[in-house]
């Protein structure tokens, strides 16, 4: 055999990227594909699962053209958003899209928000399972929008066969194995795992409507559930034709999207794992902290065991709009220059900021937005309220719409951002979490002044791995090293090398500030021992009924004194009658017209 290299690839919310990576986890080759989001209306997200493994195909190919002769692929693992794919007995596409019906639109995206009122129902059935959710179910998690088909598309839910986790359904067509992952299922799924028992609890299930998927021993939703990097099966002869991979090549169970690059992230720290905080930021944010004991949070998923490293307890917060809400900020302010390409604005807007505090004389542009501040939950609030309902709100706007004016709610965006995280950081240390660092990686992490600002929030270092920008793919390569030894995920990650690390540590100076911003507003005086007194009684003189009634007052002269007569003008009658004033000159004018102005007749 040559020498081994792993693939890893990793299906985000708009592409597909495929990596080649080392036996010590350096990046040597990658490649990416865009991908359709379709979009028919408000809170419907989809997408077509046989694009989306077209373009798997088309990475790992082109990444597997690189290799030299003697480099051999010999494993190879797959991450991707956790989005519900729908397929029928064949593995045909099944349609999750009441507006056009169309098979092809088979996958509903894990940012779809049409489950509301099924989320609603199921958390107002409380039950032993929502322990392990933060308390309540979110409408992104795949048992409300399991419900949702139910009740909408009743002949999508009639036909289907298998109801797959997007990852799973990578590791499927890669191997034409059912078998699922540990961490789709326990962290999307309601699927537990307390670290002695593990399964469906079919009586949850049964009061929230969905019994269907009982039958034959759970087949739809998945019977056997492995722990992530297991070998989950092997390239079958047809997709080694697809992939352009060795037929019989070791496929790791796979990760969430995020939980891979938190995985990737692990392997670059320094400092261990526990009490360090991974930011996963791309289109929405997770963030991950894994610990060897367990914190039921509220507001935050989890604590779900062995979903990323053996033997650990995961807790998932998140931020449901971070690089989207950055984007969305780009493309509606009217000072955005539209002749750059996309991927160069934020680069471009981040200059503005530094311009603009330079101009007005400051060193750092921190205090810029000391009277302008947004609340971010444009997309509803994953952490720590966990309310989809939630909106954002932005306080101190003007009627400009300058560069300057677009610097500035950039800036105070990436401001809301962090104190976001801060909430979330707080909310998992008041239950026993122990936050001593942030590492952070995705498109977001590229951004020195968003680095930068988290630190100062958050009074921690920020740690960005070198390559950052390609830590979720390399963490499903880890993933199929892990396969290729066996499933041995912990020893793999000790292989893994844990390279370069850009540390940005946090001013002191800048706390004040930020602490100011945080603080929740005064609310207005009231006696706080209020509610607990008896309402008072109107006053009232003791004496009062011992005292006979008061007479009405009077004057005692007044009888005897003269009507007074009314006021006249002794000079009255002695005066002629005024006549009215008269212009002597008004005879001799002609009389004035109105102005109608030269135009009046042609104005309507």
């Amino acid at each position: 055999m040559g020498v081994p290299v792993y693939i890893g690839v990793d299906v985000g919310t708009g592409s597909v990227r495929a990596a080649c990576v080392s036996a010590d986890g350096c990046l040597l080759h990658h490649h990416s594909v865009s991908i359709t989001v379709h979009n028919p209306s408000e809170h419907f997200y989809e997408q077509d699962s046989g694009e989306i493994w077209t373009a798997v195909c088309q990475s790992v190919q082109k990444v597997c053209s690189a290799l030299s002769a003697d480099q051999q692929v010999a494993g190879i693992g797959f991450d991707a958003t956790c989005s519900l794919v729908v397929l029928d007995e064949h593995a045909l596409p099944l349609t999750v899209d009441p507006h056009t019906g169309e098979a092809k639109w088979n996958v509903v995206m894990w940012m779809d928000h049409r489950a509301a009122e099924e989320a609603n129902l199921i958390n107002s059935k409380p039950h032993s399972v929502l322990q392990y959710v933060g308390g309540k179910v979110s409408l992104e998690m795949q048992t409300p929008k399991l419900l949702w088909l139910k009740q909408h598309l009743p002949r999508t839910w009639a036909k289907a066969a298998h109801f797959f986790d997007l990852p799973d359904f990578l590791t499927f067509k890669a191997t034409n194995s059912v078998t699922r992952s540990l961490c789709s299922l326990v962290c999307k799924w309601t699927y537990t795992h307390d670290g002695s028992k593990q399964g469906w609890d079919e009586s949850f299930l049964r009061d929230v409507g969905l019994e269907d998927l009982t039958q034959n021993n759970f087949e739809k939703i998945g019977r056997e559930v492995l722990p992530p990097g297991s070998v989950c099966g092997r390239v079958t002869a047809e997709a080694a034709l697809q992939l352009g991979v060795p037929q019989g090549c070791p496929v790791g169970s796979s990760l969430i999207d995020a939980h891979a690059g938190a995985l990737s992230l692990v392997s670059s720290s320094q400092r261990g794992y526990t009490g360090i905080l991974a930011i996963i930021s791309g289109t929405s944010s997770c963030h991950l902290v894994c610990g060897d004991a367990r914190y039921d949070t509220q507001g935050v998923w989890g604590p779900y065991y062995s979903a990323l490293l053996p033997g650990s307890w995961l807790a998932e917060a998140g931020q449901s709009a971070t690089g989207a809400l950055c984007d969305h900020v780009l493309s509606t302010h009217p000072a955005v220059d539209t002749t750059l390409p996309k991927n160069k604005l934020p680069e471009w807007v981040e200059g503005l900021v530094y311009e603009t505090a330079k101009t007005r004389g400051l060193e750092d542009p921190t205090t810029l937005t000391k009277s302008l501040h947004v609340y971010p939950d444009h997309h509803g609030n994953r952490s720590p309220l966990a309310d989809p309902s939630m909106t954002g709100m932005v306080c101190g706007l003007t009627l400009s719409v300058s560069k300057v004016d677009l610097a500035l709610s950039y800036l105070a965006t990436l401001q809301a951002l962090a104190y976001g995280t801060r909430a979330i950081i707080e909310q998992l240390r008041s239950s026993g979490h122990s936050i001593r660092g942030v590492m952070l990686c995705g498109g977001l992490a590229q951004s020195q002044l968003f680095r930068q600002t988290h630190a100062d929030v958050l009074g921690v270092e920020v740690v960005v791995p070198q390559q950052q920008q390609l830590s979720v793919v390399r963490g499903a390569a880890i993933l199929g090293a892990a396969a290729a030894a066996g499933g041995d995920l912990t020893a793999t990650l000790k292989e893994f090398s844990s390279g370069t690390c850009t540390v940005t540590a946090p001013r002191a100076e800048l706390r004040r500030f930020h602490d100011l911003n945080t603080q929740p507003p005064r609310a207005p005086y009231s006696d706080s021992d209020a509610s607990t007194q008896p309402p008072r009684a109107p006053y009232s003189d003791p004496d009062a009924s011992t005292q006979p009634p008061r007479a009405p007052y009077s004057d005692p002269d007044a009888s005897t004194q003269p009507p007074r007569a009314p006021y006249s003008d002794p000079d009255a009658s002695t005066q002629p009658p005024r006549v009215p004033y008269t212009d002597p000159d008004a005879s001799s004018q002609p009389p004035r017209v109105l102005y109608t102005g030269p135009d009046a007749s042609t104005q309507s």
